[in-house]
């Protein structure tokens, strides 16, 4: 379906994500499993926000694996995405949890209104789904504050072309995920600086033994 446009790719991932949604949590490296992943995680993004409240967005939330973590270790935290079954089952895990975050539906390639708002942003496994990463990353850039930095959780998982992505693979240009060279490099075109990459390969973050390299990118918007 060569002659999609964005908009019509947008519609067909929000469905695929909306169809998945209940069932979403249930893998280990969805969800979580254990006490020890939770704990292993807590320390993970603990460290990425250094000391201090900071206001934390998470794009492309999903069920709010990482927004719900950031609201438990005392900051002030948004998550934003495009399936309303996602953010339906995030907002019942912050009640269950008494966890304050404020969940809203959005596109994670256009966050206006949102200039110069947020300490951190952070996606987990999400870059891979958008038709225009160069302009998310754009206006990801144009939400951090000055010095602010922007965190991509992501990995090299193959070209499975499940449901949807059987039709709109063509249309993603980090379609199954890149290597952690590949989104430096990007995000160093973007104009991030001070941009490092962090191994995510120990078992317990994920529940079981990675089959494919995991990584978290950082970077800083400088002006």
């Amino acid at each position: 379906m060569d002659n999609l446009s964005n908009q019509e790719v947008k519609r067909l991932v929000q469905q695929h994500w909306d169809g998945r949604a209940i069932a979403f949590d249930d893998k280990a490296h969805h969800g979580l499993h254990s006490e020890d992943q939770h704990r292993a995680w807590l320390v993970v993004l603990n460290d990425l926000a250094g000391e201090g409240k900071r206001r934390v967005l998470d794009v492309g939330c999903g069920t709010g694996f990482l927004a719900l973590m950031f609201a438990e270790l005392g900051h002030d935290v948004t998550g934003v995405d495009m399936s309303t079954q996602m953010l339906q089952q995030a907002k019942q895990k912050a009640q269950q949890r008494d966890l304050l975050v404020e969940f809203r539906l959005g596109d994670a390639e256009m966050l206006a209104g949102e200039d110069n708002l947020y300490d951190l942003i952070i996606e987990r496994h999400l870059i891979w789904t958008l038709p225009s990463p160069s302009k998310a990353v754009s206006a990801w850039m144009r939400a951090l504050k000055t010095g602010g930095r922007l965190a991509l959780i992501e990995g090299e998982w193959g070209k499975n072309k499940n449901g949807a992505y059987q039709e709109i693979h063509t249309h993603l240009p980090f379609f199954g995920g890149k290597s952690s060279e590949t989104l430096e490099a990007f995000l160093l075109e973007k104009g991030l600086t001070d941009v490092c990459v962090q191994s995510l390969m120990e078992p317990v973050l994920w529940g079981e033994v990675p089959q494919h390299p995991r990584y978290m990118i950082v970077g800083r918007r400088e002006a």
